[in-house]
């Protein structure tokens, strides 16, 4: 007959729910894990998953806090807003290049071509949507949702489960990090922008030599053009960009969990 203590049951308890508490965080916010369009059984059991393979390294640093009372509920909620902080890293990043695409589609005419997007719960262009298609396959060839579950799993070794989560300085840089948005967004849609620009003027120009032309008729499809023309002349140079910003990301998420290099298998 197998007799499990008190103590040992909230042993086994606390190692599993603490952990299971930030992965399932990061699962649900980060970028690729977090889509709506993946079921939730999917989510719960990668992270379930994910939470019996760290047990082990968890199990040796848990703090000797019985897990069903106040302080094991605030030690679960500052596990979850660990894991929420590291998806907020690379969402991001995603963000920045969808706000590339509204810009660009904006400029192009292209403001009226929008549809729900299941990813963020809300309306966003067909250019952005197709940028955002195109960074997450980026995401992907270069590993990046590998080198999340292998930071989450290292997170457990820098930043082990207890009372001290994230630091003040530590939350300065996830707000600074927010900035991101605007400049890589800008950077990223400044191309098509520049060239849009020289388009408009030049039918500002030819507005005024020949005020009978319809301009209406005539700008339209010519900024649409123009804008398409210069976009697929872009993309070639959109791949490393994309690629510094994910493991920009990703370097901010090691900062965070004070990891020096991630040990990929």
């Amino acid at each position: 007959m197998i007799n499990i203590t008190t103590a040992e049951l909230n042993t086994l308890l606390a190692a599993f729910l603490w952990p299971l508490s930030r992965i399932l965080a990061l699962v649900a916010t980060a970028p690729i894990f977090g889509n709506p369009s993946t079921p939730i059984r999917v989510k719960l059991g990668l992270a379930v998953a994910i939470t019996i393979l760290v047990m082990p390294l968890v199990e040796k640093s848990l703090p000797p806090v019985d897990p069903a009372s106040g302080v094991g509920l605030i030690i679960l909620m500052q596990q979850a807003f660990i894991g929420i902080a590291m998806g907020f890293v690379m969402r991001i990043v995603f963000v920045a290049v969808e706000m590339a695409g509204e810009l660009i589609g904006l400029q192009m005419g292209l403001g009226f071509a929008i549809f729900f997007d299941p990813q963020n719960s809300g309306q966003i262009d067909i250019v952005g949507r197709f940028l955002g298609v195109i960074a997450t396959l980026a995401f992907l060839a270069i590993d990046g949702h590998l080198m999340m579950i292998a930071l989450i799993s290292q997170s457990f070794d820098t930043l082990p489960v207890g009372l001290e989560g994230l630091t003040g300085a530590t939350l300065t840089t996830l707000a600074n990090w927010g900035s991101e948005i605007f400049k890589s967004g800008l950077q990223l849609s400044l191309p098509v922008l520049t060239a849009l620009l020289i388009t408009n003027l030049a039918l500002g120009v030819l507005t005024r030599v020949a005020p009978q032309l319809n301009i209406f008729a005539v700008g339209f499809p010519l900024t649409l053009s123009i804008g398409l023309f210069v976009l697929a002349l872009s993309m070639p140079f959109y791949a490393p960009i994309l690629e510094h910003l994910a493991h920009d990301g990703l370097n901010l998420m090691m900062g965070i969990l004070n990891i020096n290099k991630i040990n990929m298998p």
